[in-house]
C-alpha cells in the first residue's frame, strides 16, 4: 500500500499517538512510533485563571529550567543504560528513574543547552551525509550502534500554583519545548512518555504521577533514533534538552486548542474574526465572553455568547469540546510587516454567577494572503521576499538560544530591509514568531523535515529509490504528525504566510499526504515544498514554484514562460565567507509580476567556540573537534558572524533589499516607493551635497510617497561655486561633487532608533572647479637628483625616493625619517582564494596567476634622471608559462617630492581570467590607518558595489580584514579616487589616482599579506602582526555567490587575460 492511499488524518486531533504503560527501546528503530503517551498539539497562546493585568505572566507554569543532573553514556544495544542488572529488559523501568538512584557520579548541566556546548560529547557538523557514514552501513530506518544517551534526573518541588492544582485535583502537565533526538521520560518511577520531533513540544499528562512535595523527574534522550533520518539538516548535531522544560497547571474549564482567523478584506478595510476552540470541561461555565482591542489597548468590540450557542454537543477523541462563532468588526488596521498592528482577542469563560473559570488573550493580526492569478498577495497586494533563511543558532549557546539572541538576529534583520524569514528547517521557538508578530518580518514556517543524505549521492546524483520518506508507508505517520505539531502551534501568528512541508526531501506520496493535510488543518495559508523539482510528477504538493541556487538567467527563462506559479527562491545567494557578489541580478527580476523574492542563505555564521590548550578562543568548523565525517567550513554561510554582529555583505543586501528606491540628481529627487502599504509621510530625507567625497551642505525635508508610487521632488542643492573651492580641484581643474539623499526614521521604533538609514541615493557629477588662487608650482631648485651606480635618488625638502638598479624597484621612500618600504613593491596577479572560488575550482583554474607576481623576475630595467625628476622603468616577466611582460614606471619629481607609479599588463592571449591585477607593497605596522575616498565604508568588490556609497572614510588594517572563518580575499575598496595610509599620528602616504586618466583604482589595508590569508585555515593560524600590507590593483574579479561549489563568477565582473590593465597613481609622504 503506498502511502497517498493511506488514510491521511485532517484534524490535528486525528493524529493517532500510540498508548503504553511501559517503555521499550524498540521504538528507537520504528519509524511507526514517533510519540507514546504524548498530547495532541495545539496552539501556544497563554491563558489565566483570573483576569491578568497588562503583561502579567503566567504562574500557572512552573520552569524546570536549570541545573540538572546528567551522565552521557554509549546507549546499549538492548534495553535502557544504567539499568541496574536488570539485563536490557524492556518492561521493567531503569534503576536511574528510581528516586534512591546514586546520581552523584553525574555531571551538572543547565537545561536548556546541549552535551556538546557542555562539554559532554564532541560537536559534529555534516551537511548531506549522515553522521554514521562510513562508520556503520546503517538502513532506514535503523539506528547506528554507535549511538549515546542522555541520562537526566531533576529533583523538584511544585510551586505555590502547582500545588494548588494538585490539591484541587486539577490537570498537570509537563512538557518539553525542544530534545534532540528521542526522550523517555520518568516521573517519580512512573513511565511518562516517549517523543520524537526535536523541535516542537512535547507534551504529557503527569496528573497522576506528581506529588505535592518532592518529586525526580528522570530522562532517557537518545542521540540516535529512526527520526535521526527525518533530521539531516546542514547544522552542527547537537543534542539534549535545548529548549525549556516546564510543568503547567490547567484550570478545570480550559482552551485547550485556539485557532483564530481574522481575515480582512481590503476593498473596505472591514475585518472578520473567526474563532475555533476545543475547550475542556466547557458545560462547566455558562458563557465565553469575547473583547477585541486595538493596538492602542481600547475595547473596540465585545460580545458576550452562551455556550450552548457556540459549543457542539459532541465531543472529539481526546474529550474536548468544540466551540466556534465568527464575527465581523468593522474597519481595522491590517497587520503586515511594514506595519505590525497587532489586536488583542481575549476570551474569558464565566460561570453562571460570573465568577472568571479562565481567560485567554490571544494576539492577533488581521490579514489575508492568497494566491490569485498565479501571484501571492498580501491584503490585496503583491508581496515581494526580501528574505533570508535562519537557523537558531550561536557560538556559545549553540541551539539553546535565549530571547536576546532571538531578538538581536530579528532587529539586524530589520534594520538590514531583511523583511522575511524562512525557518529553515525547523519549527523556531514560541518566542520567535511573537517577535515576527511585533517587528514585523514574513515567516515561511518549515516542518521538521530534511532526509537529504538518504537520496543524494556525491555530485549531487539523486537516487530517489532511496528517499525518505517518498511513498513509504511506515513513514507518513511521523511525518505528518511533525507537520501538525508545527500548525498547531503556530497557525495564530500572523507573520506565518506559508507551511513548507520541509527540505531537501525529494518527493513522493507522504509529501502529497502532508500537503493534503496543511490545507485540511488552515485553508488560509499556501503550502510551500521545493523537493518537487526533484520530480515533476509532484508538483501539485507546493502551491508555489520554488527553487534553490537557480541562476538569474534560469529564473528569468520560468518567468518568461507563462508561468501558472508565483516564483520564489527558497535558497539563493549562498552568503559562505566573502560572496553575495551579484545580488542585484536577482532583485532586477522584481520587474516581473511572478517574481517573489527569495531567501539568502543565510542568515548567521554557525561556529562554535574552542577552548584551546593556552585558554585562549577560536571560533570553529566542522572538523575542528576531530568530528568525522565532516564538511568543515561549509557551516559558515552567514550574512551575521557567530557573534550576531554584521559581515561586511550585509551593505550589499540592505541596500538591494530596500523598498525605497532614492534617485537625486542636481536639481531634486525622485523617490520610488516599493512598500506595499506604507507611506513615506513619517520619514525623514536628508539631502547632502558632498564635494571631493566630503560634506559641504545638508538640509533636511519631507516627502510623502505613497505606498506603490512614485514621487518626484525639488532639493534646494546649492550651486557648485558656493560649496567647491578652488583648492577642492585636482590637477586637472575639475572637482567630483556628489548629491546624496537619505532616507532616515524620524523616530525610534522597536528595532533602531531615531535617524537610522533606511535607504540612500548618489547622483555623482564631474565640474570645473571655481576660480580662485593657483597653487603655488614649487620649482625644481626646492630639490634635487642623485645619481648613484647602484641607487638613483630623488630628494625634496625632508622627502626622499630612492630607486635600484639590482632589487627591482623603489627601496626607500622616505620623510623625516619616516621609511615607508620594508621591501619594494611586488606585482601580484592574485587574490586569497575565496570560499566560493575554492567551491569553483577558481585555484586550479587560475593556478598560474598565483606565482606570477610573486616569482617574477626583472628583465630589463632603465633609470633615467636630470635635474628635475627620474623615471625608472622595470620590466618584469611573470611567473607564468605565458612569461607575460609587465611594466613598473616611477616618475619622480624633485620639485614635489611626488611619485607617479604606473603598473601595465599588455594582455595575453589563450590564458585564464585573472583574479587580480596590481602592486602589494609590505609597510612598517605602524601604519595601519586607512583613510580613503571611494565606495565604503564597508569592503566592496567589482559585482557587490551597490551598498558602498562615495565618500570619505577611515579604517584601521584590523577592521577591513573580516573574520571571515576560514581566512581569505578581504578588505577591497572599489572606487578609490585617493588614499592615505598613515600612521597613529597622521604621518604617512597618500596615494592619489593620476592625472588625467579618470581611472579610479582598488585598494586594501591589512595586518596580512595575501599569501598569508591564503595559508591560514583559521584565524588563530595567522602570524603575529609585523607589518601592515598595502594592496594598490587596477582591478579584481567580482566575488560571485549563486553558490559556493561550482557558479562561477559572472562573465562582466571578470578580468580577461587578453584585456590590458593599468594601475596609475601617484605617491605622496604626508
Amino acid at each position: 500500500m503506498s502511502a497517498s492511499t493511506a488514510s491521511t488524518p485532517t484534524e490535528i486531533s486525528d493524529i493517532p499517538i500510540l498508548r503504553s504503560p511501559a517503555a521499550s527501546t524498540s521504538w528507537l528503530a520504528d519509524p511507526t512510533v514517533y510519540a507514546v503517551n504524548r498530547l495532541p498539539a495545539h496552539s501556544d497562546h497563554r491563558f489565566f485563571d483570573h483576569a491578568p493585568a497588562p503583561e502579567e505572566t503566567m504562574t500557572l507554569r512552573q520552569s524546570l529550567d536549570g541545573e540538572w543532573r546528567i551522565a552521557v553514556v554509549s546507549a546499549p544495544t538492548e534495553g535502557f543504560p544504567l539499568d541496574g542488572g536488570k539485563a536490557g529488559s524492556d518492561t521493567v523501568a531503569p534503576a536511574f528513574v528510581e528516586a534512591g538512584f546514586d546520581d552523584s557520579g553525574f555531571s551538572s548541566i543547565p537545561v536548556p543547552s546541549t552535551w556538546e556546548t557542555a562539554g559532554l560529547l564532541r560537536p559534529q557538523y555534516v551537511n548531506i551525509q549522515y553522521p554514521w557514514d562510513g562508520h556503520e552501513a546503517v538502513e532506514q530506518p535503523g539506528v547506528p550502534e554507535l549511538n549515546h544517551v542522555g541520562v537526566y534526573r531533576r529533583r523538584f518541588a511544585p510551586s505555590a500554583e502547582t500545588r494548588r492544582a494538585i490539591d484541587e485535583g486539577r490537570r498537570v502537565t509537563l512538557t518539553f519545548h525542544g530534545a534532540a533526538t528521542a526522550i523517555y521520560v520518568w516521573l517519580n518511577g512512573s513511565f511518562i512518555g516517549y517523543a520524537e520531533d526535536s523541535f516542537t513540544p512535547s507534551e504529557f499528562d503527569v496528573t497522576d504521577a506528581l506529588r505535592p512535595d518532592g518529586n525526580v523527574l528522570a530522562v532517557a534522550c537518545y542521540e540516535h533514533a529512526s527520526a535521526s533520518w527525518l533530521e539531516d539538516q546542514d547544522f552542527w548535531r547537537l543534542h539534549g534538552l535545548f529548549r525549556s522544560v516546564e510543568l503547567t497547571a490547567y484550570p478545570s474549564v480550559h482552551v485547550e486548542d485556539l485557532h483564530v482567523v481574522a481575515d480582512y478584506e481590503h476593498l473596505d478595510g472591514s475585518g472578520v474574526l473567526s474563532v475555533d476552540a476545543s475547550v475542556r470541561n466547557v458545560r462547566d461555565a455558562a458563557s465565553l465572553r469575547a473583547t477585541l482591542a486595538g493596538p492602542d489597548g481600547a475595547t473596540l468590540w465585545q460580545w458576550v455568547y452562551g455556550i450552548d450557542e457556540i459549543a457542539s454537543e459532541s465531543q472529539d477523541g481526546n474529550g474536548l469540546t468544540p466551540v466556534s462563532f465568527s464575527a465581523p468588526v468593522g474597519v481595522v488596521l491590517p497587520w503586515s510587516a511594514e506595519s505590525p498592528s497587532l489586536y488583542t482577542l481575549t476570551l474569558t469563560l464565566e460561570s453562571s454567577d460570573k465568577r472568571v473559570l479562565e481567560v485567554v488573550p490571544q494576539r492577533i493580526g488581521f490579514r489575508r494572503f492568497v494566491i490569485e492569478g498565479g501571484i501571492m498577495r498580501l491584503n490585496g497586494r503583491r508581496i515581494v521576499f526580501r528574505g533570508a533563511n535562519r537557523h537558531e543558532f550561536d557560538s556559545r549557546l549553540g541551539r539553546a538560544i535565549g530571547e536576546r539572541e532571538i531578538r538581536e538576529d530579528l532587529v539586524a534583520c530589520k534594520r538590514n530591509n531583511i523583511n522575511a524569514v524562512r525557518t529553515s528547517h525547523y519549527p523556531n521557538q514560541s518566542r520567535f514568531y511573537e517577535l515576527c508578530d511585533e517587528l514585523g518580518l514574513y515567516v515561511i514556517d518549515e516542518t521538521n523535515i530534511e532526509t537529504h543524505g538518504s537520496w543524494c549521492t556525491p555530485g549531487d546524483v539523486p537516487t530517489p529509490e532511496c528517499a525518505v520518506p517518498g511513498s513509504r508507508p511506515e513513514w507518513e505517520g511521523a511525518c505528518v504528525d511533525r507537520l501538525a505539531s508545527m500548525v498547531g502551534r503556530d497557525r495564530n501568528h500572523p507573520c506565518v504566510l506559508l507551511w513548507s512541508l520541509g527540505n531537501e526531501s525529494h518527493a513522493g506520496d507522504v509529501f502529497r499526504a502532508m500537503y493534503r493535510f496543511a490545507h485540511a488543518a488552515d485553508p488560509t495559508r499556501p503550502v510551500h515544498y521545493e523537493g518537487m523539482t526533484w520530480d515533476r510528477a509532484y508538483e501539485d504538493v507546493s502551491d508555489v514554484e520554488t527553487r534553490m541556487y537557480a541562476k538569474p538567467a534560469d529564473v528569468e527563462a520560468y518567468l518568461k514562460a507563462d508561468p501558472k506559479k508565483p516564483y520564489i527562491s527558497c535558497e539563493y545567494m549562498h552568503a559562505m565567507g566573502n560572496s553575495v557578489g551579484g545580488l542585484h541580478l536577482y532583485t532586477e527580476l522584481e520587474r516581473y509580476p511572478h517574481y517573489q523574492g527569495g531567501f539568502i542563505w543565510d542568515l548567521i555564521d554557525q561556529a562554535l567556540v574552542q577552548r584551546m590548550d593556552d585558554g585562549s578562543e577560536r571560533l570553529t568548523y566542522g572538523g575542528d573537534w576531530d568530528d568525522r565525517p565532516s564538511d568543515y567550513e561549509f557551516s559558515g554561510n552567514g550574512l551575521l558572524f557567530a557573534d550576531h554582529t554584521p559581515t561586511p555583505k550585509m551593505q550589499e543586501v540592505k541596500r538591494l533589499y530596500a523598498p525605497v528606491t532614492v534617485v537625486p540628481d542636481e536639481s531634486g529627487v525622485e523617490i520610488r516607493n516599493g512598500n506595499l502599504f506604507v507611506s513615506t509621510a513619517d520619514d525623514v530625507f536628508e539631502a547632502r551635497m558632498l564635494v571631493g567625497g566630503e560634506e559641504r551642505w545638508s538640509a533636511r525635508y519631507g516627502f510623502d510617497v505613497p505606498a506603490g508610487c512614485t514621487g518626484r521632488f525639488p532639493v534646494a542643492f546649492p550651486s557648485t561655486d558656493d560649496v567647491a573651492l578652488a583648492s577642492d580641484a585636482g590637477a586637472d581643474g575639475r572637482v567630483e561633487v556628489t548629491y546624496e539623499v537619505r532616507q532616515l526614521l524620524a523616530e525610534a521604533t522597536a528595532w533602531a532608533p531615531a535617524g537610522h538609514e533606511l535607504a540612500f541615493g548618489q547622483h555623482t557629477v564631474v565640474v570645473d572647479a571655481p576660480a580662485g588662487i593657483a597653487k603655488p608650482t614649487a620649482s625644481a631648485a626646492d630639490g634635487t637628483v642623485t645619481v648613484g651606480r647602484w641607487n638613483v635618488g630623488v630628494r625634496h625638502a625632508d622627502t626622499e625616493v630612492v630607486f635600484s638598479h639590482t632589487q627591482g624597484g623603489v627601496v626607500s621612500f622616505v620623510r623625516g625619517g619616516r621609511e615607508m618600504v620594508v621591501r619594494r613593491p611586488s606585482i601580484t596577479c592574485f587574490r586569497p582564494l575565496t570560499d566560493n572560488d575554492r567551491g569553483n575550482g577558481s585555484g586550479f583554474d587560475r593556478a598560474r596567476w598565483m606565482p606570477a607576481g610573486r616569482y617574477a623576475k626583472v628583465v630589463d630595467h632603465a633609470i633615467e634622471a636630470d635635474g628635475t625628476r627620474a623615471v625608472a622603468r622595470y620590466t618584469y616577466e611573470l611567473a607564468e608559462p605565458g612569461r607575460t611582460r609587465v611594466e613598473v614606471r616611477y616618475e619622480a619629481q624633485a620639485s614635489t617630492g611626488d611619485v607617479r607609479m604606473t603598473v601595465s599588463y599588455p594582455g595575453a592571449q589563450d590564458a585564464p581570467s585573472l583574479p587580480a591585477f596590481g602592486i602589494e607593497w609590505m609597510l612598517p605596522k605602524r601604519y595601519d590607518h586607512l583613510r580613503f575616498y571611494g565606495l565604503g565604508p564597508e569592503e566592496t568588490y567589482a559585482d557587490r558595489l551597490h551598498g558602498g556609497r562615495l565618500g570619505v572614510f577611515e579604517r584601521t588594517a584590523s577592521q577591513d580584514c573580516a573574520p571571515y572563518l576560514v581566512p581569505q580575499e578581504t578588505g577591497n575598496h572599489e572606487g578609490v579616487r585617493w588614499a592615505e595610509v598613515t600612521d597613529a599620528n597622521g604621518h604617512g602616504m597618500r596615494i592619489e589616482a593620476a592625472a588625467g586618466t579618470g581611472a579610479a583604482f582598488s585598494a586594501s589595508l591589512l595586518p596580512y599579506s595575501s599569501l598569508m590569508l591564503e595559508e591560514a585555515t583559521h584565524a588563530d593560524e595567522l602570524p603575529p602582526v609585523r607589518h601592515t600590507f598595502l594592496r594598490l590593483l587596477a582591478a579584481q574579479m567580482g566575488v560571485g555567490g549563486d553558490d559556493s561549489w561550482g557558479a562561477p563568477v559572472h562573465d562582466p565582473y571578470l578580468m580577461p587575460a587578453s584585456h590590458p590593465y593599468e594601475l596609475d597613481v601617484t605617491l605622496r609622504l604626508i
